[in-house]
């Protein structure tokens, strides 16, 4: 029988694995930073998938998502192995309760995910504007809201809270995280033709005075001065009233998602990369007892199968089996230096699009299904570029509606406005109305959001006057 790895024996032997583990790795040219690997109980590493950060600013709406995935653990879903920090260095948690064999895949595994987050552009630019030591810096912010609740109280320090985790996916990706303010003044477009003798003569006429431009070298700037999709960015520069430690939680928690992006843009990548890896690292692994390397890859047929459970099919896609067939297909196709400039090049996007082919298609015997109101359900297609689309579709801006800040009126209303010819995805109407109370009670002034409806028609949402 496996035991867990939380005996001082155990624990050793897993030390003594993970060594040897990281030599191979680098003898077969994996390029990571420093991995540091810590074993953590279950209710900890719950904790750490919950926040999304061992430590971080808290909420109400965290305990929410920890009373969920406790009910999905004790119904035998979701079981957490471990959780990977990219950075400089790494950090990765490991459960204790997870058996020897478990945790030795566990940590080759999380080797690959060290080499794709160090060597994948994606996590390269968003790790440079972010920083690489996520976990400190973290601390540090959950530390000041700490301090904010204590000057401020708890009721309006969430109030904002809710308001900015409520809009936590609201960034623009192609905006540098540290950006400026707008021009404080727009160039006046000036384009008066040259004056003729006559006007020449007026002008120069006794007691006319020259004229005087009100506003000689620009005029009142609209704001924004073009769609804002920064949503968070938006509100902690430009809400007429936001307070100082206000604005830094609103910057806090879009700091915190501009450093998780590129983990939500490349997951079938990532997790197919990390896959291969633990599968190729286990089987180069000679110095494994063949008991130990027999459960470990049981372990593995676990995590890739493309089953829910007792050989149904699943009706959503499994990032590690999908991700993991995709650069088997890679490698053996095009061999391991293609798949590494892939790994550099690309996000989710286009490696789904320029490499999940139709061969692979039916044999990973992927669809498009339909859920009818009567409870079945019907295969509508299989043509790659539905079964394409039905994949990124959920991913496309961060997984959240594309709204902008449109127009900020002179009594400092503010205007939003959905781009939804451009997103292709509705809005839940009455989750919307909350999000825009949230924002009502910071920005202090009405917002509201123009939208439409199931069959097309404008919508406009409003928030009450605060």
């Amino acid at each position: 029988m496996c035991t867990t790895t939380n005996s001082p024996e155990t624990i050793e032997r897993l030390k003594q694995y993970s060594t040897q583990i990281e030599q191979l790795a680098r003898d077969l040219g994996l390029d990571y930073y420093q991995v540091d690997f810590e074993l953590v109980p279950n209710n900890f590493m719950m904790e750490i998938a919950v926040y999304g950060l061992p430590v971080r600013m808290p909420h109400w709406s965290f305990g929410v998502r920890y009373i969920h995935q406790l009910i999905r653990q004790g119904m035998g879903h979701s079981r957490i192995f471990e959780v990977m920090f990219p950075g400089d260095p790494c950090r990765a948690y490991l459960v204790n309760g997870n058996t020897l064999p478990e945790n030795t895949l566990v940590t080759a595994h999380v080797l690959g995910h060290a080499d794709f987050s160090k060597n994948n552009h994606l996590f390269a630019k968003f790790m440079e504007m972010a920083g690489g030591h996520i976990l400190e810096q973290a601390a540090a912010r959950a530390h000041r809201i700490e301090t904010a609740i204590q000057e401020y109280g708890q009721e309006r320090v969430e109030a904002v809270l809710d308001a900015a985790l409520a809009l936590e996916p609201h960034i623009d990706i192609n905006r540098e995280l540290h950006r400026d303010l707008y021009p404080e003044t727009i160039a006046k477009p000036v384009h008066e033709p040259a004056p003729d003798a006559f006007q020449k003569r007026f002008r120069s006429l006794p007691g006319e005075k020259p004229h005087v431009d009100a506003h000689p070298t620009g005029r009142r700037p609209q704001l924004p001065p073009q769609p804002e999709y920064d949503l968070l960015w938006f509100i902690a520069h430009y809400a007429p009233d936001l307070e100082g430690w206000e604005r830094d939680i609103f910057l806090a928690v879009r700091e915190e998602s501009y450093y998780f992006y590129p983990v939500f843009a490349c997951q079938i990548m990532n997790e197919g990369w990390a896959s291969y890896w633990h599968a190729r690292l286990l089987r180069e692994a000679d110095f494994l007892p063949q008991d130990l390397y027999l459960s470990a890859i049981k372990a593995h047929s676990d995590v890739v199968r493309p089953y829910a459970a007792e050989k149904q099919l699943a009706l959503a896609v499994n990032p590690y089996h999908l991700g993991f067939s995709m650069w088997e297909d890679i490698i053996e196709k095009h061999g391991l230096e293609a798949a590494r400039r892939i790994v550099k090049e690309e996000d989710d996007f286009g490696f789904v699009r320029n490499y999940l082919t139709k061969d692979l298609i039916e044999k990973l015997e992927l669809f498009v299904y339909e859920a009818r109101d009567d409870g079945d359900i019907r295969i509508s297609e299989n043509n790659v570029h539905a079964v394409h689309e039905a994949i990124l579709g959920p991913k496309f801006n961060y997984g959240a509606p594309r709204i902008a800040a449109n127009h900020m009126h002179l009594d400092g209303s503010l205007q939003l406005l959905h781009d939804h010819q451009s997103d292709g995805r509705g809005l839940d109407l009455g989750r919307a109305e909350r999000v825009l109370e949230y924002i009502g009670r910071v920005w202090r002034r009405p917002v509201t959001l123009h939208t439409v409806g199931e069959r097309g028609e404008a919508r406009v949402v409003t928030s009450k006057r605060i």
